[in-house]
């Protein structure tokens, strides 16, 4: 029922032309002569200009039509901006191996697949585990003989009964293979074997390949049976909890961007929905080819599903910005285009000028829209802020009028 009514005036305007051009011809039917026909023609010529439109003062009481300026508010306003989720460095990272082998019993994994911190997804097999674990073990054998005997030379030279030179000897072959035992150690721990419990019945010729982090699995490089070296990567895992925005700002907008702005966004490929976010960072690096400015924001907790590198939509709410605005109901859109309407606000006889005037609409808040003139106001001139769709109707009117 809004609708109808938005469109009422316009309605009985071109019911009003109609019965007119009706009545026009009629009369021509009946033997009007020509020359009152050309001198209706011409009173119409004068009454009509092109691209102004005529109304008398009843008439405008009658549509209530208001004439008025420009008002200056405070607006959320906004700033139009593109880019990506991205993730920061540390929020990747590799599966590598950490030596020389086969991969044997690799997890069924696709990229897309989410895996936990600490899981195992692959073996890793080489018989050299097998050797650097016997190492071990001979090396902690021949320490404890070491120690033993050390002791023994101690107590012997303690009661003057051994030779000094022996026992420094012992001693430094202690010192010696503890180190060696040491370093032993970390080599096995590095590999993923724990030496605590290391026994000659529990060596192992294979050793596990954890993931080092939460996140998706973005690329599976790894196959079993496939020999591996530490320089090959063999997954990616990205872990979403610090995905964020990057945005791109161009040189004009960017005075107007501050830190904890509030950002509102559209991941196209995943429909129309809209996110918050807020901005973070503010690049310092600027591009001279894009003639932008990276801008970094932080998503809020209801967020978009996880797809690395989707392209983003997105505004940034600019705070409190003194713009000029006008009552929504001030403009008109016909097509593509919207116009306001303008006249002088006193005028001599009964008959007002009109006259449209194209404009670029912005935000709207609160009952008014930010407006960008294409041309300005000519001096003096007051712009209809209200009523401006009855303008517009007897526009159209003249319009269907001269067609006929």
């Amino acid at each position: 029922m809004k609708n109808i009514n938005k469109f009422l005036p316009l309605l009985l305007l071109m019911v009003l032309v109609n019965i007119n051009t009706a009545c026009s011809h009629d009369h021509t039917d009946s033997g009007h002569q020509h020359g009152a026909e050309d001198e209706h023609s011409h009173d119409s010529e004068e009454t009509h200009e092109e691209g102004v439109i005529h109304l008398t003062k009843d008439q405008m009481n009658t549509m209530e039509i208001t004439l008025g300026d420009f008002t200056s508010m405070k607006i959320n306003d906004y700033v139009n901006a593109t880019g990506t989720l991205g993730l920061p460095p540390n929020a990747l990272t590799s599966v590598s191996a950490k030596a020389n082998g086969f991969i044997v019993n690799s997890n069924k994994y696709i990229e897309g697949n989410y895996v936990n911190k600490g899981v195992i997804m692959a073996y890793l097999e080489n018989p050299e585990f097998i050797q650097q674990q016997q190492t071990y073990l001979e090396v902690k054998a021949e320490l404890t003989f070491a120690q033993q005997e050390l002791k023994r030379q101690q107590a012997l030279f303690d009661a003057e009964a051994g030779v000094e030179k022996n026992l420094q000897r012992l001693q430094a072959e202690v010192d010696g293979k503890t180190a060696t035992l040491k370093g032993l150690a970390k080599q096995l721990n590095y590999l993923g074997l724990s030496v605590e419990k290391l026994t000659p019945d529990n060596i192992v010729q294979r050793i596990p390949l954890y993931a080092p982090m939460s996140g998706y699995l973005t690329s599976i490089k790894m196959h079993n049976g496939m020999y591996v070296s530490p320089a090959m990567e063999l997954m990616e895992i990205v872990n979403e909890t610090h995905l964020h925005l990057e945005l791109d700002i161009f040189e004009k907008d960017i005075a107007n961007i501050k830190e904890e702005q509030r950002i509102s966004y559209t991941v196209p490929a995943l429909g129309n929905k809209i996110y918050p976010g807020e901005v973070h960072v503010i690049g310092k690096e600027f591009n001279r080819e894009n003639k932008t400015v990276r801008i970094h924001g932080h998503l809020e907790k209801e967020r978009p599903t996880f797809i690395k590198d989707l392209f983003v939509e997105a505004k940034i709410w600019l705070n409190d910005q003194t713009v000029s605005a006008l009552p929504d109901g001030a403009i008109i859109k016909d097509g593509a285009s919207s116009y306001i309407y303008y006249t002088d606000e006193q005028t001599e006889g009964e008959v007002v000028e009109f006259t449209a005037l194209m404009v670029i609409p912005g935000t709207t808040a609160d009952g008014f829209t930010t407006v960008t003139l294409i041309d300005p106001l000519p001096t003096g001139k007051k712009v209809v802020t209200q009523g401006a769709y009855y303008v517009y109707a007897q526009s159209k009117a003249n319009e269907l009028e001269h067609s006929h």
